[in-house]
């Protein structure tokens, strides 16, 4: 199977939904996040400019913009996109500095950087989204529109940052082809891994970098595995490069950044192919929370001890398991976690942002929307 001929699962309708009910979710949970003014969170900047806000902290961060434009393109909202590009490439880029080329992790609504620092899992969505928008819709003439230029100059600065003695440091350890939580560390995040899109990038990087993220696809399929616990499939928010836990800063646990990876194991194995590690990953998981309502999650240690602390995320862990299904053939596991996530509605309220992007991606995914094509 090639990117060309490539079908995509929907897993609603296996598990008995209607066409009608899947199209009627789709939308309904766009127009949450977008439209409806109630629990919508992005918002329109200008003439041509727009922001996702994180409603938890009352802030604009590359992770909700580069989510925001992932989604805007798999829905064919070319308006929407640019609108929150430009905003991204106008505020939140450096244009000096160690951190030149990178985007500041986060900035204020009126656009003044808070951080100039990055955070890797913006740039790497960022570069995916850009691959899509112009393969969706054709590159412009006019720059930041030049979509596939784009994507290669951001990723020849991830990979290149740091060399012939120039200031700051690369996206990906040069040695081990990992992804690095922050440039200047050297540990990682698990759930900034995505194969999947290092697939595409050894197809649509610049020509000298095909061979690093050929690489880097090898690397972090091989990395996610080892960061999960063999009995609870758990993984921490930070690890170190052979995959143990991290505890920097409380970060050791299966917490918030940490649901991600699961989801990310269930859209590699839709694009690219089952694989066994995962397959073995995912059950576990799955089996740990078959029984517990989202209203129980907690905060675990990755051998699943309760710490006692809620999740701050329960729908974002719902919607994430529910999305891991795709990495698994177990029916059972399959129509209990996507019916329980399919009846439950997005998040309302101030944490709603986290939790309801994860949810869109999930819908997204479920229903064959989750597109490298079409």
């Amino acid at each position: 199977m090639t990117k060309e001929t490539q079908t995509y699962r929907n897993v609603f309708k296996e598990v008995g939904y209607s066409d009608e009910a899947i199209q009627d979710k789709l939308g309904s949970t766009w127009k949450a996040i977008f439209e409806k003014p109630e629990t919508k969170f992005y918002f329109r900047n200008g003439d041509d400019m727009g922001y996702m806000v994180d409603t938890g902290n009352t802030d604009v961060r590359t992770e909700g913009q580069s989510y925001g434009m992932m989604m805007a393109v798999q829905m064919d909202r070319q308006d929407i996109f640019d609108r929150i590009w430009k905003w991204t490439d106008t505020f939140m880029r450096n244009h000096e500095g160690p951190f030149k080329g990178y985007f500041g992790w986060h900035a204020s609504l009126d656009g003044e950087k808070m951080s100039e620092g990055p955070a890797p899992d913006g740039e790497e969505f960022f570069a995916m989204a850009l691959f899509l928008a112009s393969k969706r819709w054709g590159d412009k003439e006019e720059k930041p529109f030049n979509y596939s230029e784009q994507a290669r100059d951001l990723l020849k600065i991830c990979v290149h940052k740091g060399e012939d003695g120039e200031a700051g440091d690369p996206m990906w350890d040069p040695e081990n082809y990992l992804i690095k939580f922050v440039p200047d560390c050297d540990f990682t995040d698990p759930s900034y891994h995505l194969p999947h899109f290092y697939e595409v990038f050894a197809e649509e990087a610049a020509e000298e970098d095909r061979e690093f993220w050929k690489k880097a696809v090898e690397a972090s399929r091989d990395y996610i595995p080892q960061s999960c616990h063999p009995e609870t499939g758990m993984n921490p928010e930070y690890a170190h490069y052979d995959g143990t836990p991290n505890p920097v800063n409380d970060h050791g646990d299966f917490y918030s950044d940490a649901y991600r990876t699961a989801a990310n194991m269930g859209l590699d194995s839709e694009w690219f192919g089952k694989r066994e590690a995962y397959k073995t990953c995912v059950t576990n998981l799955l089996e740990f929370f078959e029984d517990k309502d989202p209203e129980e999650y907690q905060k675990y240690e990755i051998d699943g001890t309760d710490t006692g602390e809620p999740s701050l995320h329960p729908i974002g862990l719902l919607a994430t398991n529910a999305m891991a299904i795709l990495a698994i053939d177990d029916q059972k596991l399959t129509e209990k976690t996507v019916k329980q996530f399919f009846e439950t509605p997005p998040r309302l309220g101030n944490r709603r942002y986290y939790d309801n992007f994860l949810y869109m991606f999930s819908v997204l995914a479920l229903s064959g929307n989750y597109r490298m094509n079409w």
